[in-house]
């Protein structure tokens, strides 16, 4: 059973890296000159969420290639290597967006500000939103081997895709341009897939989500 659902998100992952370039271009028309569509602006949701995703992206990468160096387990690596594959093209894509849009990577404001959440207390120790580990327990991850490493990196990257999910979701439901609200969908139903991967990759080495 387990293989079939790692083998499934291997080939979401390699689905995703195909439709990379259409989607890309499917932006700039999505953007082009529509009387009803206009590219947004620096303080769109649209912005907002390329921003922020981007540097939620980046940290599950991270984290992804740190775990495939601890542990010799297959499944596990095969998974690491499909989320850190997926999310580095997705990444991709939302700057390029930004450079599409000729906008910023970066924001004065807050993270999630354009959620309404730009008050939201940040974690702190390089914790900026919902999901990301801090700079403590990514060191804690590259300290362990084996199955040790293996339930911190499951335990770190379900919460990880808890909080990307609610900034995709938010995105859905807030930014404007079609393609990428599409992309934010798909990002919120694969990732709930990979909690259900997770959850029971967790039970098996007799341990559960840390929320």
């Amino acid at each position: 059973m387990k293989r079939r659902h790692v083998g499934w998100i291997a080939g979401a992952a390699a689905a995703a890296l195909v439709a990379a370039g259409a989607i890309t271009y499917a932006v700039a028309e999505d953007t082009s000159g529509g009387s009803a569509v206009r590219t947004p602006t620096a303080e769109s949701a649209d912005a907002g969420f390329a921003r922020d995703m981007a540097v939620h992206h980046q940290q599950a990468v991270e984290m992804s290639y740190i775990v495939r160096d601890r542990t010799k387990n297959t499944e596990v690596r095969r998974l690491a290597y499909d989320i850190a594959q997926t999310q580095a093209n997705q990444r991709g894509m939302l700057l390029g967006w930004l450079d599409l849009w000729e906008l910023p990577k970066v924001s004065p404001k807050p993270p999630m500000a354009w959620m309404g959440m730009g008050d939201m207390p940040e974690r702190g120790d390089g914790s900026l939103m919902p999901g990301m580990a801090t700079n403590t327990e990514l060191r804690k991850l590259q300290s362990l081997n084996g199955e040790q490493a293996e339930i911190l990196y499951l335990q770190l990257m379900t919460d990880h895709h808890k909080g990307g999910i609610h900034m995709a979701e938010g995105c859905v439901a807030k930014c404007t341009v079609g393609v990428e609200k599409r992309l934010a969908q798909g990002m919120v139903d694969a990732q709930q897939s990979e909690l259900q991967v997770m959850a029971q990759m967790l039970k098996e080495r007799g341990a559960k989500p840390r929320s």
